[in-house]
């Protein structure tokens, strides 16, 4: 089905434009910051190594998944609502205690995204952009 054929993939709202975006740039971020951890794992000696492993690749796993979430979320698959607003809670529950601590710029660059986010999920845009179940148009 081309987008001639169905105008709500044709248009989408802004807000699906920067949730997507949001959710690639922290997917990109989550990447750098798992180049910068193996960069550090092999060039000094870990107090666990196993635990610094599983730590890098659970790291480039979850990146790698907000990549995928961003992209679906974009096509409009419903199942993508769910996944950012669990990842955006994380990102608040780690942003509120580095406020905590007296660093309030990455306290911030993490609240603000993720408070956009979960506010703009919740927009009647948002919820008819994401109400697909499958890539053909008929849906049983």
């Amino acid at each position: 089905m081309s987008t001639s054929q169905n105008p709500r993939r044709a248009q989408r709202a802004p807000a699906v434009f920067i949730i997507s975006a949001v959710l690639v740039l922290e997917a990109l971020c989550l990447l750098g910051f798992a180049a910068w951890y193996g960069y550090q794992l092999a060039t000094s000696a870990p107090l666990s190594l196993g635990g610094a492993v599983f730590t890098l690749v659970f790291a480039v796993a979850l990146a790698v998944w907000l990549l995928v979430v961003g992209h679906f979320f974009f096509r409009g698959y419903r199942w993508t609502r769910s996944a950012a607003l669990v990842w955006q809670l994380f990102v608040v529950i780690l942003a509120v205690p580095t406020l905590q601590a007296g660093l309030i710029l990455p306290g911030l660059v993490l609240l603000l995204p993720a408070a956009a986010v979960l506010l703009l999920l919740f927009t009647k845009p948002v919820l008819e952009h994401t109400s697909r179940l499958t890539d053909s148009g008929k849906t049983f």
